[in-house]
């Protein structure tokens, strides 16, 4: 048949396997290769990973935009002309003792003028200044006609970095709640705040892994959920959690979280696992553990992730469950990876999954949020090659990416704080999680770059899978997608695409929260809220503005609708299944949590 073998070729020739290096192959060739390599990798380390050429194209391209749009440039004239009468209005008032309206306020994520002393003058008049600066750089740095969309996007993050910096809120003399504290104190609070600052550069310097305090410890405080690990090789462990109830549902779930962070978000204190209240209402439940990659591991695919991963897991529990399908369950990375394995499952005519549900993950990622502000052909080849000279993506590199999103309340507000307050960081289980963070193998985190982040390939029908294409679309099971509101690593809108690349029985959630906080919604949290709506197989697509208009705001928690989901796919109760199936080569190793997640 050359004819279909001809079409075959055309079609699998783009999606090859994704390449771990940014560089031609005709390049890689070159004598003196690895040594330029070794040379950006270098400069890659000392800037914290952050390209300075992409930095200076993204100003050249706003900067000559601008240039060439005079009527551009008068409009911002105007706009600084009317924030400053607007400004000397405000403090000609208030010096004379009025009590005008602010005209300008501080973003709705942005604490660091929450204290009642920036109600006062001067500290009002040097807020809104700052805000008035502010204001005016949000509007220069709105689109241009012809200049690139992420280029006007990445100005306006970098312009608000550098006016971070120079925040009054910064400044122990311009801020009045560190001067109120200073007098109460006696200055007690900057000398404590000099320990503290100490402390911190040390502990970057050394890059020593701090244990968390007393009573936030996995394993006996968080990650507690009774149960066993019934399997292990070298990137995961198979965590089968001890049930619950008398009867359980047939259908086992698994869950598979981001390999960014370690697996127990889902599994945090006994109120607010995830985990424990599925086991609670009667599920079998098991988790992946992923391993923290050390530079030994640099080799590890994103294939590893799916095949010895993700499929692994779906091997050991038809051993230990057999005859039972699946409740697939991804979060973040993880459900990007499920959807992957779910796909290729279809393809091959591989039924075992009984749903499918995406927590907070992307298929399509031309709308992936505040992240795509760090991605561009520069940024991950500076990436790879920094990667390439240490095997992994380090922990305090992924930490300062998601802490410069917000820098305001994650950088700004805490140093203030720490620093100039004197107060110790209160620790909460979430807390304590978010610091405890993971590297990420080269290879893998290169191809996840570049076949999702930069080139899109899963729904632009070019991803394969040992050597064949995968699509969305033959995705048989229904499917549970929930997104946040507040998400800006994965904004619920490009979540919502799901719907978009698939076509059987679909079931969105929009809960309040962002990307950690909303998908910890037990019942009984306070300010709670949610949306939902069904899509049935074959319906015509609804953009997400319309669904969000006609889907009824509920109060609450989402967790119910999804157990009482999961309950109308399963087939009934039975008997607990038994913890491993030692016959067949999955005997119980250890307790839970395991040992990767104690991994430094």
């Amino acid at each position: 048949m050359p004819g279909k073998a001809t079409r075959l070729k055309v079609t699998q020739t783009p999606t090859v396997e994704v390449r771990s290096s940014s560089l031609p192959a005709t390049a890689e060739k070159r004598p003196y290769a690895d040594f330029d390599r070794m040379v950006r990798g270098s400069v890659a380390r000392a800037t914290g990973g952050v390209s300075p050429f992409g930095l200076i194209e993204t100003w050249t391209d706003w900067a000559m935009h601008l240039a060439r749009a005079p009527g551009r440039q008068m409009e911002l004239a105007e706009h600084a002309r009317t924030n400053a009468l607007k400004l000397m209005d405000f403090s000609a008032t208030s010096l004379a003792g009025g009590s005008p309206p602010k005209p300008f306020s501080p973003k709705v994520y942005d604490h660091r003028f929450t204290d009642p002393g920036w109600k006062d003058t001067p500290f009002s008049l040097w807020q809104q200044g700052f805000l008035a600066t502010q204001d005016w750089w949000d509007h220069a740095t709105e689109e241009v006609r012809g200049l690139r969309r992420q280029d006007s996007d990445r100005t306006r993050f970098l312009v608000r970095q550098l006016l971070d910096t120079v925040s009054p809120s910064n400044f122990p003399g311009m801020n009045p709640e560190i001067l109120a504290e200073t007098a109460r104190t006696g200055g007690r609070n900057l000398v404590e705040g000099a320990v503290h600052a100490a402390e911190d550069l040390l502990h970057t310097l050394s890059q020593a892994h701090t244990p968390p305090p007393e009573g936030y410890q996995p394993g006996k405080d968080l990650a507690c959920t009774p149960g066993q690990v019934v399997y292990r090789n070298d990137i995961f462990e198979l965590l089968q959690y001890t049930p619950q109830t008398a009867r359980v549902r047939s259908e086992p779930v698994l869950i598979v979280p981001a390999w960014i962070m370690k697996y127990y978000i889902l599994d945090l204190s006994p109120h607010n696992s995830l985990v424990n209240h599925l086991v609670g209402q009667g599920f079998t439940v098991f988790m992946i553990s992923w391993c923290n990659p050390t530079a030994d591991q640099r080799d590890l695919s994103l294939e590893d992730y799916r095949r010895r991963g993700v499929m692994a897991a779906v091997d050991a529990i038809s051993a230990i469950v057999p005859g039972r399908k699946i409740h697939a369950n991804g979060y973040c990375l993880g459900g990007t990876m499920l959807a992957i394995t779910a796909a290729a499952m279809a393809r091959d005519h591989d039924d075992r999954l009984a749903s499918i549900t995406l927590m907070a993950a992307q298929v399509d990622f031309s709308e992936a949020g505040e992240l795509l502000l760090f991605l561009d052909e520069s940024q991950v080849a500076f990436l790879e090659d920094m990667m390439w000279d240490q095997g992994y993506l380090d922990r305090p590199q992924m930490a300062r990416a998601f802490a410069s999103i917000r820098a305001e309340d994650l950088i700004y507000t805490r140093a203030v704080q720490r620093y100039y307050l004197g107060r110790e960081d209160l620790p909460t289980d979430i807390g304590v999680w978010n610091t405890d963070t993971t590297r990420m193998p080269a290879r893998m985190h290169s191809e996840y770059l570049r076949g999702l982040f930069l080139e899109n390939r899963l729904t632009a029908g070019r991803f394969a899978v040992e050597g064949r294409v995968i699509a969305l679309k033959d995705i048989s099971a229904p499917i549970f997608v929930v997104g946040t509101e507040s998400d800006h690593i994965a904004p619920w809108k490009s979540v919502y695409k799901t719907r978009l690349f698939t076509d059987g029985d679909l079931t969105f959630v929009l809960t309040s929260g962002g990307h950690n906080g909303g998908i910890l919604s037990e019942p009984g949290h306070p300010n709670r809220h949610y949306r939902i709506g069904h899509r049935a197989a074959g319906a015509l697509y609804v953009d997400p503005d319309s669904w969000f208009a006609t889907a009824d705001q509920q109060e609450g928690s989402w967790w119910p609708e999804w157990i009482d989901w999961l309950s109308a796919r399963s087939s009934g109760r039975s008997d607990p299944p038994s913890m491993g199936a030692p016959a067949r080569g999955y005997a119980p190793l250890e307790p839970a949590p395991g040992r990767y997640i104690h991994q430094t």
